[in-house]
């Protein structure tokens, strides 16, 4: 059969069959679908073959159907993806260690620049830290247990590495109230400690977006009357001299256990004494 035959009938064949689909108007909805044969012989039709009746609106809808599955497995298929973009964008990448040149896992980005105050009422940025390795810290001067517990064992670190290996490390403390920790108190409640602590403070929006910078979490919790608590994830970060944060630890770290991580740290980066 010629090409361009083949091609009409197959046109034909698929109008007529969408032609079907169409909804029909009119008093009878039901055909008979019949199929007849005819003899080169004896020139007559045979008896239909018995096909059953098919109820167009039924195979319009059946038909319909087999159209919107496609958008729906489209739909899966996109969320799908959707879903394998932000695993792959949030995701640890693989790259090159600064300090060693070696493949290294690199961490999500924490840290930032920040404009904040001292406890001397004096402004201070990011720039001010630079080439001085920085244990920080976020709390405030009225937290009933696990701030004050950190801040020692923070001041005891620093003693520790400072007085047994010649390791001076910058001990800083970030308030997360600075409504009630003005300078004067912060500088206050870290002589307690250690009067080497640097008090940071100031407006709350400045606190907040260091905060959101560094991925501290923390909540004000009322309490009766004008009294409230700050809920906070109590996070010590480890930064470098490029201000660029090394390590992160948590509560569970006490003091001798976390001079021996930094100074592991320390020694990673081959810090001399």
């Amino acid at each position: 059969m010629p090409i361009y035959r083949f091609i009409f009938f197959s046109a034909k064949h698929r109008f007529a069959h969408a032609s079907n689909l169409l909804p029909r108007f009119g008093s009878s909805k039901r055909i008979q679908s019949c199929g007849y044969t005819k003899s080169a012989k004896n020139n007559y039709y045979k008896k239909p073959t018995g096909h059953p009746v098919v109820n167009v609106e039924t195979q319009a809808s059946r038909s319909s159907g087999a159209y919107f599955i496609p958008p729906i497995l489209l739909g899966f298929g996109g969320l799908l993806a959707f879903l394998h973009y932000n695993d792959e964008r949030r995701a640890v990448k693989i790259g090159k260690d600064s300090y060693t040149g070696s493949d290294t896992a690199v961490a999500p980005i924490i840290g930032g620049p920040f404009t904040l105050v001292n406890s001397e009422n004096q402004i201070v940025n990011e720039q001010d830290f630079l080439g001085n390795w920085v244990l920080l810290y976020f709390g405030y001067t009225s937290s009933p247990d696990i701030g004050p517990d950190q801040v020692r064992i923070m001041a005891k670190v620093i003693d520790t590495l400072e007085a047994k290996k010649n390791l001076k490390v910058l001990p800083v403390f970030v308030t997360i109230d600075p409504q009630r920790d003005t300078p004067a108190q912060l500088r206050a409640y870290l002589k307690e400690f250690d009067p080497r602590i640097v008090g940071l403070g100031g407006l709350v929006s400045a606190v907040r977006q260091m905060a959101q910078e560094y991925r501290v979490y923390f909540k004000k919790v009322e309490e009766e009357g004008d009294d409230y608590l700050v809920e906070s994830s109590h996070s010590m970060y480890l930064i470098d001299p490029k201000m660029k944060v090394v390590r992160c630890f948590g509560v569970e770290y006490n003091a001798e256990q976390l001079s021996k991580e930094i100074l592991k740290e320390l020694k990673k980066h081959q810090v001399n004494a």
